[in-house]
């Protein structure tokens, strides 16, 4: 004679995967795009009330202005790179974080050549940096590690 026990269980929906609840690239990349215009035009602006001319060797002084759009649209042709990246590369995550840190380094360039006074480019670099450390992230977090 044998006896069956039955164990009422509970049945849950299971957990939805990473890429189920995962939002477009863009959504969030436009996000980090504006956060990141935000933060280099305070820094920037700080910077500049603290003695920093942002002035090249014309004279010429970027405007505070100047770097909400500037970060603005290079951060968007990021997130452009990225929704790319996310359709067309085998490896995503990683091919675009080393394409965005070597875009950041190239952006140091006009930095250390257009005649800013050591300040200056010390300031931008950072500005550069910090844009960079506040988007790539965001996208990168958004892209699959391989398709």
């Amino acid at each position: 004679m044998s006896t069956t026990i039955q164990v009422p269980t509970r049945i849950t929906p299971s957990a939805p995967t990473p890429t189920a609840e995962r939002q477009p690239v863009w959504k969030h990349g436009v996000a980090a795009a504006v956060v990141a215009s935000v933060t280099t035009t305070v820094l920037a602006a700080v910077a500049s009330a603290a003695g920093v001319s942002f002035a090249d060797s014309t004279g010429a002084s970027i405007p505070i202005a100047g770097f909400a759009q500037l970060t603005l649209v290079f951060s968007l042709v990021g997130v452009g790179i990225a929704a790319v990246m996310a359709r067309k590369v085998r490896r995503p995550r990683p091919t675009f974080v080393r394409t965005a840190v070597a875009l950041t380094a190239l952006s140091f360039v006009p930095d250390l050549t257009f005649g800013f006074d050591a300040g200056s480019a010390a300031t931008l670099i950072t500005l550069h940096t910090v844009a960079a450390a506040i988007v790539v992230p965001a996208l990168a977090g958004r892209l699959a590690r391989t398709r």
